[in-house]
């Protein structure tokens, strides 16, 4: 018996599709597709080629060393502080008898019976003093483009906000209790001071300079009247230590859990001192109140 030859034509040897003047047995475990050497990626099991590789890279974000999704262009955060800072000043000028003032303005006497002013304080400012408005949203600027990307946009706002309220605190523990009102971004604004302190000592850069900044800002609430300076160490103390706790969890699975944990006992704390100041001073609380301008 004879046998015949095959019919047909013999299939031609696999290329790279990248290449295809280069025969390669190897393929792509992802894909299938054969890859050359130079198209050739190491991967957990067998290689994976170039294209499967960037195709992964763009569905997995990259994550900052704070455990954040790495981002670029503008501090969206920083930019929507601002904008409800300008709001809620455009507000203080439009609305008649001074009412966005006396609603959200913070007095010390008013701790106990309204503690949210304790936070909204934060977004007004000096209607006679535009400079007021204008020197902290430049700050707010200059600070939020640094630690916005740095931090993560949730983060950096758990700082922000943290850092309001540490500043109203702070002001509460180291004043006599009145009715005198305080408002402005400036306690937030310092727990960026304390915030980028913490980042640049984490990594290895040098603090001189904004050790000076600090101190010269410092001191100027010391030096000019009508400047709390108790809002501006407890915001720069609380912005210190909740960026600490976010800088220093230890990178892994638990990273974001004792972020979270930490940033809750900071906020707990402000709750604590507040509730122990409340108690020494009960006495004085008013049980209803309306704040004046000063």
């Amino acid at each position: 018996m004879s046998y015949g030859m095959p019919s047909g034509e013999p299939a031609a040897p696999p290329v790279c599709p990248r290449h295809p003047d280069r025969v390669s047995y190897v393929r792509c475990q992802r894909c299938g597709r054969p890859a050359c050497t130079e198209c050739q990626r190491p991967a957990p099991v067998g290689i994976q080629c170039v294209d499967c590789v960037r195709e992964l890279s763009a569905a997995t974000p990259v994550r900052t060393r704070y455990g954040s999704v790495a981002r670029t262009g503008a501090p969206i955060v920083t930019w929507t502080i601002i904008g409800l800072c300008a709001l809620v000043y455009g507000l203080q000028w439009l609305i008649p008898n001074d009412e966005v003032f006396q609603d959200f303005a913070y007095a010390t006497a008013l701790t106990e019976v309204q503690p949210w002013r304790m936070f909204t304080s934060a977004f007004l400012h000096s209607e006679g003093f535009i400079l007021h408005i204008v020197l902290n949203m430049y700050s707010l600027w200059i600070f939020g483009r640094l630690l916005e990307p740095a931090l993560g946009r949730v983060r950096y706002l758990a700082v922000y906000i943290l850092s309001a309220l540490g500043g109203s605190v702070g002001f509460f523990l180291l004043t006599p209790v009145s009715m005198n009102p305080v408002i402005g971004a400036s306690g937030a604004i310092f727990g960026l001071f304390g915030a980028l302190f913490v980042v640049v000592r984490q990594r290895g850069g040098d603090v001189t300079q904004l050790v000076v900044l600090i101190a010269i800002n410092a001191a100027l609430g010391f030096m000019v009247p009508g400047i709390a300076w108790q809002a501006h160490l407890g915001g720069l103390v609380t912005g210190g230590l909740t960026t600490a706790v976010i800088a220093y969890s230890p990178r892994g699975r638990y990273q974001l859990v004792l972020q979270i944990g930490g940033m809750v006992l900071v906020g707990a704390l402000l709750v604590i001192i507040t509730l122990v100041r409340i108690n020494t001073v009960g006495g004085s609380l008013p049980t209803s109140a309306v704040v004046s301008s000063t």
